[in-house]
């Protein structure tokens, strides 16, 4: 079979196109899962930043177990939760690298709490990429820590009650409180404006580590369409509708004088209530 290369018509201008630091292979997400879009704005703001040859990345357990094919940087695979761990070990024996750790909720805010929690508390200057589609994905749908009051998972069949399981974990307001995180932001991967956003918190994430401020985290709102059993723009629509008012969009710290007014906006939701519509803050931009 003869091999055919494409060749840009004169006159044209490349306006879109891979980044580099995007392997050129056919990933294995469902239909209408917003990994790939993470993915993509992840790889952009590595090239932009023109770190790509000392990006070491660390993938998850979960969905994105297969990131270290996907990211054209050099990759480790961590245990489950554990990645903020390696993460740390290759920070502080070659400083020189920027890593990045790739990590679902039903890696980082279950497993992995401890690993995520102590690595911001001593400031390790880490950036966190963190998935937050409300379900365990690549096990089948079953219920995560960050599953909403009354979704319906496998596990949780009549939805979730907190009497029997409790509420939804908050990791950018948990994480947010302590002193070695310079940034932490969660914006959602719902629509162009959004994901627009989402590129700015991870370009600051990264420059976070770059600065040597501490660890930068976004949590990033992502859609599921196959466990949530939605088309792709129906569960794209039920992050606006239902993931948003539990999971607020802001800026909960920035470690930049600019950003300091912008963290203080009141973005982390207030106690009270039984159910994730009573528990929830104010949504920012």
């Amino acid at each position: 079979m003869t091999s055919r290369t494409w060749e840009r018509p004169s006159g044209t201008e490349i306006v879109y196109e891979r980044p580099r630091s995007l392997t050129d292979v056919v990933t294995h997400y469902c239909p209408g899962c917003t990994h790939g879009i993470a993915h993509r704005l992840v790889a952009e703001v590595i090239d932009e930043l023109d770190i790509r040859e000392r990006a070491v990345g660390i993938a998850s357990v979960g969905c994105s177990v297969l990131a270290y094919k996907y990211f054209d940087v050099d990759m480790l695979q961590a245990a489950h939760g554990r990645a903020p761990a390696v993460a740390t070990g290759v920070k502080r024996v070659r400083p020189e690298t920027v890593v990045f750790t790739y990590q679902g909720d039903g890696d980082l805010a279950a497993i992995g709490t401890a690993e995520i929690v102590h690595a911001a508390m001593r400031g390790e200057n880490l950036t966190v990429i963190f998935i937050n589609n409300a379900i365990f994905g690549m096990t089948g749908g079953q219920m995560a820590p960050t599953t909403l009051v009354g979704q319906e998972t496998t596990t949780s069949p009549g939805g979730r009650r907190p009497q029997r399981a409790g509420y939804p974990i908050r990791i950018c307001e948990m994480i947010s409180v302590l002193d070695g995180a310079a940034y932490v932001a969660r914006q959602a991967l719902s629509s162009p404006q959004s994901i627009a956003r989402a590129k700015k918190a991870i370009r600051k994430a990264f420059e976070a580590q770059l600065e040597e401020r501490g660890l930068g985290l976004v949590e990033l709102l992502s859609s599921c369409s196959v466990n949530w059993k939605m088309s792709p723009g129906d569960a794209l629509r039920w992050i606006e509708t239902h993931m948003v008012p539990v999971y607020p969009l802001g800026v909960f710290k920035d470690w930049t004088e600019a950003g300091a007014e912008a963290a203080s906006s009141p973005v982390r939701p207030a106690a009270g209530g039984s159910d994730g519509a009573e528990r929830r803050g104010e949504a920012a931009g």
